[in-house]
């Protein structure tokens, strides 16, 4: 763990912001508390010397009590997620996730009344899920005051009991259309409710690339920007203004400039099908997730 801190601090540019040590990959707290301590001890004189800002872990919600919370809370952790997955009793069953929704609902309420951030990940797409449901899923996510959220959509792995069923012809994974625009509304609605959206989609592993490992489902490398570039879609449809043979100029924050063009620059392909001219433009005084447009006859 010392060797993999010490290599990402070299890389890291002065002023670069907020650093924090991620154990992700697993459930932290599913390791006995003298295991955890290992890891978070070779921490801790990185956040003396102030290299380090803080600790985040992932767990399950029902490797969560009060006793972890307590010596997480010893250690400078400051920000635990907990895979969520869905908040619908069903899905969780059909799926085997092996806890329920009530676990989620303990677990966030103790993370929340400790001070850490709470983050709840949630799948898109598991069995017996269906668009509405995951709705549900990110407005009970919302109402247990989680401040982040990452959105995955259900990929069918190999050796799993997910691709039996899959063989077996019973169940069946989201395309990739439908996963883009089920996530291009989540997004919206958690945006809405000041929850950050940290991620959506896998990363893209080199076992998912050269097919030894991902058997079907929803995956491409570049799946968040297609769920932003619809996101952006959907409030470019908004305005009311198309008036064919006049040339637009729409300004967007920086930040969101290039998930405003679109991903291989579909959003600005789509418009010049109703204008002469499309242009977008960098401004710093629009606020994220707004635009401006100025037409031109």
């Amino acid at each position: 763990v010392k060797n993999v801190i010490d290599q990402h601090l070299t890389t890291l540019q002065p002023g670069c912001g907020r650093v924090e040590v991620a154990f992700f990959g697993g459930s932290f707290t599913g390791l006995s508390i003298a295991h955890q301590n290992e890891y978070l001890q070779v921490v801790q004189p990185y956040l003396e010397s102030g290299r380090v800002d803080g600790i985040r872990i992932s767990t399950r919600p029902d490797y969560i009590s009060q006793e972890l919370i307590n010596n997480l809370s010893k250690k400078r952790v400051v920000a635990i997620e907990l895979g969520a997955q869905s908040m619908d009793e069903e899905v969780l069953n059909l799926s085997g996730r092996g806890h329920t929704p009530r676990n989620v609902v303990n677990a966030a309420g103790m993370i929340k009344d400790a001070g850490f951030e709470l983050g709840l990940q949630m799948m898109t797409g598991l069995p017996g899920d269906t668009p509405e449901k995951s709705l549900n899923t990110a407005h009970a996510i919302i109402e247990l005051q989680a401040d982040n959220t990452r959105i995955y959509p259900t990929l069918v792995i190999r050796d799993t009991p997910l691709e039996a069923l899959y063989l077996h012809g019973k169940y069946s994974p989201q395309t990739i259309e439908e996963a883009i625009a089920l996530c291009a509304q989540l997004y919206e609605v958690f945006q809405q409710a000041g929850v950050k959206v940290l991620r959506m989609g896998l990363h893209p592993a080199e076992n998912f690339l050269n097919g030894q490992t991902l058997v079907a489902g929803p995956f491409h490398q570049a799946f968040g920007e297609q769920v932003m570039t619809q996101v952006w879609h959907l409030r470019f449809a908004l305005y009311p203004g198309y008036l064919p043979g006049t040339k637009i100029d729409i300004y967007v924050n920086p930040a969101q400039l290039n998930a405003a063009i679109g991903y291989k620059a579909l959003n600005r392909k789509k418009l010049q099908e109703y204008y002469r001219g499309v242009y977008f433009t960098a401004d710093a005084s629009i606020k994220k997730g707004h635009y401006h447009v100025d037409i031109h006859r």
